[in-house]
């Protein structure tokens, strides 16, 4: 495992899928870099993760071969610079409505002169095997992503200044909070018509601004359908999605 592989590939235009893991087990997270996912998520947002859960995990990730990547939790700027100390390479912030709150995403996330990101990534260096600060202080700033998530009609307005904001690395779509709200409550087709509009805008604001486009997507399928459309981080599926279509073939046979 290459200390900042992840957004060295992304900058130089390869296509890098993501595992997400929700169930807050280190294992299950290992097991899902293991089967072959340059990159896993862990998601603090909707996921069981407890802090300690989130440290054994990045180490566990990142033992595998594969990037470690955190969803942090509603407005938890701190929980991205906690994140990123302890080795986690990436950053998804949910609900980046704003100019303001990427920049506030920014601040936790960078070191000056980008950002206010506080000094203490002693885990972080622990997994690159860096002994230099400063080697990792020159390089942290490129190496480690932000992803800032597009999904509320506030963030459409505002997509083309929070993709300018200095320091945001990406937009990540999230497609059933997009579908939720432009549907207005009703549904969450995440192929409806106005949700495939609202993509190729968040897909255009990134190119634009020349960030990384990234996006959630249900199955194998929808991410392979994303990659063609220009999309390049694209999570997929989900660690309680994978056992249960693991199973579903087993309880099939066993009641005949």
């Amino acid at each position: 495992m290459t200390a900042f592989s992840l957004a060295r590939r992304l900058r130089t235009g390869e296509t890098v899928y993501c595992g997400w893991c929700a169930l807050g087990s280190p294992i299950v997270a290992e097991t899902v870099a293991r089967e072959g996912f340059s990159a896993v998520n862990i998601d603090q947002q909707h996921g069981l993760w407890d802090f300690a859960a989130v440290v054994t995990a990045i180490g566990a990730i990142y033992h595998a071969g594969a990037t470690p990547v955190v969803r942090v939790p509603l407005a938890d700027f701190a929980a991205a610079s906690r994140a990123l100390d302890c080795g986690a390479e990436a950053i998804i912030a949910p609900m980046i409505n704003s100019e303001s709150d990427a920049r506030t995403f920014v601040a936790a996330a960078k070191y000056p002169p980008l950002g206010e990101r506080s000094w203490g990534p002693n885990r972080a260096m622990a997994l690159q095997g860096r002994s230099n600060a400063v080697d990792y202080l020159r390089e942290a700033n490129e190496g480690t992503l932000t992803l800032a998530m597009i999904e509320t009609t506030a963030a459409l307005a505002n997509v083309d200044a929070i993709a300018a904001t200095p320091g945001i690395d990406a937009l990540f779509i999230g497609p059933y909070d997009l579908s939720t709200v432009l549907s207005g409550g009703k549904a969450q087709d995440v192929q409806a018509g106005e949700v495939e509009r609202a993509i190729d805008q968040i897909g255009a604001a990134a190119k634009k601004a020349g960030k990384i486009p990234g996006i959630y997507c249900r199955d194998a399928e929808r991410a392979l359908a994303m990659a063609k459309r220009g999309f390049r981080f694209i999570a997929v599926g989900s660690d309680l999605g994978f056992i249960r279509e693991g199973l579903a073939p087993h309880m099939k046979a066993l009641k005949g």
